[in-house]
C-alpha cells in the first residue's frame, strides 16, 4: 500500500484520475478492455471531470458503480446522477458502457444477481476489476460496507443490499468482489479521517475499511485527511 499526499482534494482528485487514466490505457492495450468500478462523493466527481479530458480508447472502457442508495432514477442523492452526467453527458463514455446498479428494481435481491451477471459478462466469472476507486468515512466504512452490517460477512456474492444507513438502504460491491481487483484506488480527503486514514494505512482497527486488500493499493489522500503525522510512501502490508 501506497500513500500519495496532495495540497488540497482539487490536486487529490487530479492525481486520482491520473492513475485511473493509466490503469485504463493499460488494461485496453493488454487485454482490449477496462473495467473500472467508481465511489461517489464530492471529491470523487471533481475525479471523474478530470478523468473525462484523458486521451483514452473510451469505447473499451466500462464503468460500473462501487455502491449505490436505493432511491429513484435521477434522485439527487444516486451516484448514478452525476456519473451519469459527468461521463457520458457531459464527457466521452458511451452511454452503454456506463453500468448502473438496478436499484429501481421491486426485488433488491434478484436485481443484485442481475447485475452480477452483468458484471460477469464484461470482467469475467468471477469479476475482475482492473481498478475499484474507494473512498473512506469517518466511521471507517467504505462502499457501503458499514459497521456491523451483516453485507461485511457476505464471501458468497459479488453484489449485496443492505440495511438502512444514513435514511437509506445501500446496494455495493462486497469485500470479494473488492479483494479480487487488480487494484484499489482510496481517495480521501477532508478533515476527520486522520485517525481511520492512519488505521488503513499500518493495516491496524476493526473498521469495513481494514478488511480491504492492501495488494495493489494507492491511498491518495490531501493534507486535511492525512494531518501532520503521515508521509507520502509505501507502508507495509
Amino acid at each position: 500500500m501506497r500513500l500519495k499526499v496532495a495540497h488540497d482534494a482539487a490536486r487529490a482528485a487530479e492525481a486520482a484520475a491520473a492513475e485511473i487514466g493509466r490503469t485504463c490505457g493499460d488494461a485496453v492495450a493488454s487485454r482490449g478492455t477496462a473495467v473500472i468500478a467508481l465511489s461517489g462523493g464530492e471529491t470523487p466527481w471533481l475525479m471523474a471531470r478530470e478523468l473525462r479530458h484523458f486521451d483514452l480508447t473510451w469505447t473499451r472502457i466500462f464503468v460500473a458503480q462501487v455502491d449505490e442508495r436505493i432511491a429513484p432514477r435521477g434522485a439527487a442523492e444516486r451516484n448514478l446522477t452525476r456519473l451519469e452526467r459527468i461521463l457520458v453527458h457531459e464527457g466521452p463514455l458511451p452511454a452503454g458502457n456506463l453500468l448502473p446498479m438496478p436499484v429501481e428494481e421491486t426485488d433488491l435481491e434478484v436485481a443484485a444477481a442481475g447485475y452480477q451477471r452483468q458484471l460477469e459478462a464484461r470482467a469475467g466469472s468471477p469479476p475482475v476489476f482492473d481498478l475499484v476507486q474507494l473512498g473512506l468515512g469517518t466511521d471507517g466504512h467504505t462502499a457501503s460496507l458499514v459497521p456491523a452490517d451483516p453485507v461485511l460477512e457476505v464471501r458468497d456474492r459479488e453484489i449485496a443490499v443492505t440495511g438502512d444507513y444514513q435514511g437509506r438502504r445501500r446496494m455495493t460491491l462486497t469485500l470479494p468482489a473488492i479483494n479480487r481487483a487488480r487494484r484499489r484506488l482510496w481517495l480521501v480527503t477532508g478533515p476527520g479521517k486522520h485517525t481511520r486514514l492512519a488505521e488503513l494505512l499500518s493495516g491496524a482497527g476493526a473498521s469495513p475499511a481494514a478488511a480491504v486488500s492492501r495488494a495493489d493499493a494507492l491511498v491518495v489522500a490531501d493534507e486535511d485527511a492525512a494531518g501532520p503525522g503521515l508521509k507520502a510512501g509505501p507502508y507495509p502490508g
